[in-house]
């Protein structure tokens, strides 16, 4: 392989990337950072292939069954959601003898996690600042203006929440969601009909995640309204309600903590349990 042509790769690569993350998508970047002795024919150091989460990849390593073998263990990796891997091709496909001793660096692509919240009151606006903290690009939504005044956001960690005042809130739901991949969306409004208008929206949409605050009862008013006027029952069974982990939260800003610590949990696939549960159980 010239090294003309592992430019040119390198540049295909690079331009995929920025397409994927401009669609909202999910990746896996490969780069070959190691090789054995002897060297692999065709195996180029700084090699760099591109699998999507659809299932298609591009650029090459420099072996088209490598390539393939790659491709779909790059799958499994994004299924794990681990940010960065290092591994050698024989821990995931012994099979290719030819290239053992090849180390591939894998690393999770995706465009930054977004954070839709309907409802600027105290729990929302607390959870609106927790979130742009914690890295989530944040559209925070409110019918009622003086709730979402610049002036209450003016902190310079605030500055990059957008904020949207809606004159309907299931359009402005809506439209804040767009494709869906890889948005949370936190329902915190004030009441039961905006609670409805806004869960109605969030699933059509079809975010990765969508939470609605309230007790029981009140989450279960919205829900059997929403299924009396045909949701699907598989679509009800994804809403979080009430949102958020048990951590008898009190004050708003615990409850945002509260709420945000299940959507990460969600997005990283944790469990929520106590990291230190293992040690009870042994004693």
């Amino acid at each position: 392989m010239s090294d003309h042509n592992t430019k040119g790769d390198s540049k295909l690569v690079t331009q995929a990337i920025i397409r994927m993350l401009d669609e909202g998508s999910a990746g896996v970047l490969v780069t070959l950072i190691d090789l054995p002795e002897p060297e692999p024919q065709g195996l180029r150091v700084g090699s760099r292939l591109l699998a999507r989460g659809s299932g298609t990849h591009g650029g090459s390593l420099g072996a088209a069954n490598l390539d393939a073998a790659v491709a779909r263990h790059a799958l499994r990796f994004l299924a794990a959601r681990e940010d960065a891997k290092s591994v050698k091709v024989e821990e995931f496909a012994p099979d290719l003898s030819q290239f053992h001793g090849v180390q591939l660096l894998f690393e999770r692509i995706e465009a930054e996690p977004r954070l839709v919240i309907a409802g600027a009151g105290h729990v929302g606006a607390s959870l609106a600042r927790l979130a742009t903290l914690v890295g989530y690009r944040v559209t925070l939504i409110d019918d009622r203006a003086e709730f979402l005044s610049r002036d209450l956001f003016a902190a310079p960690g605030d500055q990059g929440i957008e904020l949207v005042v809606a004159e309907d809130w299931a359009k402005a739901v809506n439209e804040s969601i767009a494709s869906g991949r890889g948005v949370s969306v936190a329902i915190v409004t004030r009441g039961h009909k905006q609670d409805e208008d806004c869960l109605r929206a969030a699933i059509s949409a079809k975010p990765f995640y969508i939470g609605m605050i309230g007790s029981k009862r009140r989450t279960n008013i919205v829900l059997e309204k929403l299924r009396e006027e045909g949701a699907y029952e598989e679509q009800l069974k994804k809403v979080r309600a009430p949102i958020g982990l048990d951590i008898a939260a009190v004050s708003p800003e615990e409850v945002a903590l509260a709420i945000l610590a299940e959507i990460v949990a969600e997005r990283r696939g944790g469990s929520g349990a106590p990291l230190s549960s293992w040690r009870r159980q042994s004693e």
